[in-house]
């Protein structure tokens, strides 16, 4: 599983949390920690994480990873190399199989399994998970078929064109294959970048909502709201 952990936390060191935004503390644990704990009970035991802001938080943290029952390995990026860029980056170590792309600033519980089951029942190169959003137009906007097949993906659209409230949820399962419509080296982005064009080339790419609790944790006011869901029990 690759874990984009770069981001800055900009907005949340108004709370005084000078720390990257994985690591903002949920129920006395980081963010990245409930991530790695989740997903090693449900069979995930390799993680990449990307870095760039304090990198030393997440790598003094979490080091090799064996105190969790994981191993992790890094990638540090000097200059932010956007969320597809990240993943090509490290695509030596993804070329294997059928991998997982998390959004780490992202609080999930979800169960991953028929997810990727969808996935590989429909031969796709690249599935998103959807969620429904009171504010889609801020997102990635998703329109399907019936068969859940991607017609149109659009990167936070203009408020007045947007039909659906299914956005992508910041959880993708890729074949190896996408790594080869990421360029090397540059900044890309799998919502603005990489997924239109794997439409527009008419390549098989799906989206399904599972079914999950996923909350953005980017505002003080939405890492307010995760705690407070988290407390409640999700």
């Amino acid at each position: 599983m690759f874990i984009l952990g770069a981001g800055l936390g900009t907005r949340l060191r108004a709370l005084g949390l000078d720390v990257p935004k994985v690591m903002a503390p949920i129920g006395n644990k980081p963010l990245l920690q409930h991530h790695v704990e989740l997903f090693r009970t449900q069979g995930f035991t390799e993680f990449i994480v990307n870095l760039h802001y304090l990198p030393e938080k997440i790598t003094g943290y979490f080091g090799d990873g064996s105190r969790f029952g994981v191993r992790m390995s890094y990638s540090h990026e000097p200059e932010l190399l956007g969320t597809a860029g990240a993943v090509k980056k490290m695509e030596a170590a993804l070329r294997d199989g059928t991998f997982v792309v998390l959004y780490g600033d992202n609080l999930v519980k979800v169960d991953l399994q028929p997810l990727i089951q969808f996935h590989r029942e429909r031969g796709a190169v690249a599935t998103i998970a959807l969620m429904e959003s009171p504010e889609p137009w801020t997102g990635g906007v998703v329109e399907t078929d019936e068969a859940g097949r991607v017609r149109s993906f659009v990167e936070k659209p203009p408020r007045d064109q947007v039909t659906t409230n299914l956005i992508n949820a910041g959880i993708l399962v890729l074949e190896p294959g996408v790594l080869d419509a990421i360029p090397a080296g540059r900044f890309c982005d799998f919502g603005k970048d990489v997924i239109p064009r794997l439409v527009a080339e008419g390549r098989p790419v799906f989206a399904w909502k599972p079914a999950a609790y996923i909350q953005d944790i980017g505002t003080p006011e939405r890492l307010a709201k995760a705690r407070a869901d988290f407390e409640r029990g999700l």
